[in-house]
């Protein structure tokens, strides 16, 4: 009997399981085959019927000659922006929280607790509050307009969640480990070079994802700092959603929007187990 309420009881949880991850996946599920499907079937047929036939003009379309605004040329132009101010921003803050992180987890120097709150205050500050000192700076610096800014800019709001994301997995590993280093005369730095990045790779992970999902879904930094060549795959997408040239596609725009979204899919999909390893190594501890 014990064996059978077990049973019953797994089988209920997974079929809510279940239930839970199809409702989630149903908007992508409706996007897709809607992008696959011609306008007169999607005026005329049912919102979630499979297509009569499988066309992919529409993807074909949205990359290479749909319209944004006046500028008929597909996201293609736009993606490769995105891609150009990413890998950049995502290396750069990377790598600048983690020695940040190891510096606030290790050397406890004076004021390195209020530094630290000051960062970590900077979690906290909308990106409403910084567009206008933040374009000011751009500006002088001869920056604005420019993937140049847009990487900065990113770098520069990015810090504080890399930074706190190392410092607390650094705080929790062993002191042992780097008193017996200290023995054996390494330095501040070869510690860190040695010990600690040896170690890091969930962390790595976890910023890595955080960062280029943060940054390839921004909309409000791309469409404030960009111009004309240089907006990002999330300004363009808008731009093409609201263009009213000729009669409203629909799988244009589905099509536009999975693409705008499948480097975050693909990301998620190959690391994602990571992402969780990472987070229950001590990712968001201390």
């Amino acid at each position: 009997m014990n064996n059978l309420q077990y049973q019953l009881g797994r089988s209920f949880i997974y079929s809510i399981l279940i239930g839970f991850a199809l409702l989630y996946l149903a908007p992508l599920y409706v996007m897709l085959i809607t992008s696959l499907k011609d306008v007169e079937e999607i005026r005329s047929g049912n919102l979630i019927a499979l297509p009569e036939s499988f066309n992919f003009s529409a993807w074909a379309k949205a990359w290479s000659s749909a319209c944004t605004g006046s500028d008929c040329q597909g996201l293609a132009p736009y993606f490769w922006n995105s891609m150009r101010i990413v890998i950049p921003a995502v290396l750069m803050s990377t790598v600048i929280g983690a020695c940040n992180g190891y510096v606030l987890a290790q050397w406890q120097f004076k004021g390195s607790n209020f530094l630290f709150g000051a960062l970590l205050f900077g979690c906290f500050i909308p990106f409403q509050v910084i567009l206008l000192p933040m374009a000011k700076l751009l500006a002088v610096l001869g920056l604005a307009n420019t993937v140049t800014g847009l990487v900065a800019v990113h770098v520069v709001y990015g810090i504080t969640f890399t930074t706190l994301f190392f410092r607390n997995y650094y705080i929790a590993i062993p002191s042992e480990l780097v008193r017996a280093a200290r023995l054996d005369g390494a330095g501040f730095f070869t510690i860190f070079w040695r010990i600690f990045l040896p170690m890091s790779t969930p962390i790595f992970v976890v910023t890595v994802i955080w960062q280029f999902t943060q940054i390839w879904n921004d909309f409000l930094f791309g469409v404030v700092y960009s111009g004309p060549g240089t907006q990002p795959i999330t300004v363009a997408l808008n731009n093409l959603v609201n263009t009213s040239i000729g009669g409203k596609q629909y799988n244009v725009d589905m099509a536009a929007a999975i693409i705008a979204a499948l480097p975050t899919l693909v990301v998620y999909i190959v690391a994602g187990k990571y992402f969780v390893r990472g987070l229950t190594a001590g990712a968001v501890k201390g």
